[in-house]
């Protein structure tokens, strides 16, 4: 009997990567391959579309061969993206009418103020659980149809699809023909009413957008459709998709009602399973879809850092303090403290709970003995305070206090970072599991169980392994120091770009 194994389309904002899983959960190969970053203008971030393609393409390909198997042995795809992320194409052609308008993309931040005017904001809120901020995808739809020339003519005659990355990928494999959606995807772009799970025709009216462009909402856990393009030997089933940060909570088994991750990858996402009911923040959280596995919708609570990861790379990249991020953490050890210095993050705005659009990123404290490696200190422990600050919020909503936080993504191989982390949130165990790959996981979980690969979410919470848990060694004076340095820092950001 042939071996199977579930193949991961893992599409990220900074590479495309694949990773294949085993019936254990473990990954047996991976590839990625890094994309171009476009920036127009000053906050503006855009991805070529057909790149985003032929990477992912590209990267799947690659693993199955680097795993010495082919399609017969992948008994389903799953697929997890960058989300809000959006993209207009033809609905004939397939080719994309403007590059990906990337979620860091601020564009449409005017547009979203003058909005914010007009007392929509509670409406909004209920309806789709977000604030209204240019991060989401309704924004960025309109300002495709108003300033790609033709765009809404083509629209209005039903000629156009609007999709996140997820839908872009499922209409590739697909060789054009399913334009769908997973349900935790449609919750990002502030047109679906998480309440009824359907499009909704007064937020359609409101951002001028053809219902005919929207694509199918799907559950999160169903095969979609088989594969169609020459890549694979054989018709493979696109089984399972959602989010990045939904997969993650999958992957990480926070299915109980109560459990928490966050992810430390280019943005930091906090996310808490909150049941099988929507719940409303009152401090600027994030009301979300988690997943719908057959009949029964699952609920999130979301706080979204815009610039999590993406500062280490920004330092390495622009200010070319070292040739690899893994250097950041003996940097960043090499002094005792960051010596009075504080990085603001907010290269892109600053995200929950602030919601300043007009925030711009500040380095602050710096004296004559100041030197790159505070810098990078700063800029590691920058993070762990923006993850602070979700904490804060959520358990003020929730009237919960977290004691375990499970942790996954890029940056969590830092140890340094991981330790700070739990320093300052104090109360707050920080898990780092066995598999760091949770996002791609999560996908894979959720493929696997529509094929039967895997029975049920009981089987795979035994496949969840605890590698390390970092709890707080420091006072509760010095992490309130601290913490008030980092407030400081935090006020003279805000407000900049205005």
């Amino acid at each position: 009997m042939t071996k199977k194994y579930i193949l991961t389309m893992d599409q990220g904002t900074t590479s495309s990567r694949a990773i294949i899983f085993d019936h254990d959960g473990k990954v047996v190969e991976i590839a990625q391959r890094e994309f171009k970053q476009i920036y127009p203008k000053p906050a503006w971030v855009e991805h070529d579309a057909n790149e985003i393609w032929y990477t992912q393409a590209g990267v799947a390909a690659e693993v199955i061969s680097k795993a010495g198997i082919n399609g017969t042995n992948i008994a389903a795809i799953g697929i997890t993206n960058q989300r809000e992320t959006t993209i207009v194409w033809d609905r004939k052609t397939g080719k994309p009418v403007y590059n990906a308008i990337v979620w860091q993309d601020r564009r449409t931040a005017k547009y979203c103020d003058e909005l914010k005017a007009t007392g929509l904001v509670d409406m909004i809120q209920e309806k789709t659980g977000l604030v209204i901020d240019a991060y989401f995808s309704a924004s960025k739809i309109r300002w495709i149809l108003e300033n790609v020339e033709g765009a809404r003519e083509k629209a209005g005659r039903g000629e156009l699809c609007f999709g996140t990355v997820d839908s872009w990928l499922i209409y590739k494999f697909t060789n054009h023909k399913v334009h769908a959606t997973d349900i935790s995807n449609a919750s990002r772009t502030m047109l679906l009413n998480i309440n009824t799970c359907q499009w909704d025709d007064e937020l359609i009216e409101l951002f001028n957008i053809p219902k005919s462009m929207l694509p199918e909402v799907r559950s999160s856990s169903e095969i979609y459709s088989q594969t169609a393009t020459t890549l694979f030997a054989s018709k493979i089933p696109i089984a399972g998709v959602a989010g990045d940060q939904h997969a993650a909570l999958f992957g990480q088994m926070c299915v109980d009602k109560g459990m928490i991750k966050t992810t430390f990858g280019t943005g930091c996402f906090m996310m808490m399973n909150v049941g099988d009911k929507p719940m409303t923040s009152h401090n600027k959280l994030l009301s979300t879809i988690a997943w719908k596995i057959g009949d029964k919708v699952t609920y999130a609570l979301e706080g979204s850092v815009f610039i999590g990861g993406a500062i280490v790379q920004w330092l390495r990249d622009e200010l070319e303090f070292f040739k690899d991020a893994k250097e950041s953490e003996a940097l960043a050890k090499s002094v005792k403290d960051n010596g009075g210095v504080y990085v603001v993050p907010a290269l892109a705005g600053l995200g929950a709970p602030h919601w300043d659009q007009s925030a711009r990123g500040t380095i602050v404290g710096l004296t004559r003995g100041s030197s790159k490696a505070h810098i990078t200190r700063a800029a590691l422990e920058s993070i762990c305070y923006q993850v602070n600050d979700l904490m804060k919020v959520k358990e003020a909503d929730t009237g919960l206090i977290v004691a375990e936080m499970r942790v996954d993504g890029g940056a969590v191989a830092n140890s340094f970072l991981m330790k700070f982390q739990a320093d300052i949130l104090q109360h707050t165990k920080v898990v780092r599991p066995e598999v760091l790959e949770t996002t791609a996981l999560g996908a894979a979980y959720l493929a696997g169980l529509a094929v039967g690969f895997w029975d049920n979410i009981d089987e795979l919470k035994q496949k969840w392994r605890c590698e390390r848990a970092f709890e707080s060694e420091m006072s509760a004076e010095e992490a309130r120091a601290l913490t008030k340095g980092w407030e400081r820092a935090l006020e003279r950001s805000k407000g900049w770009a205005e």
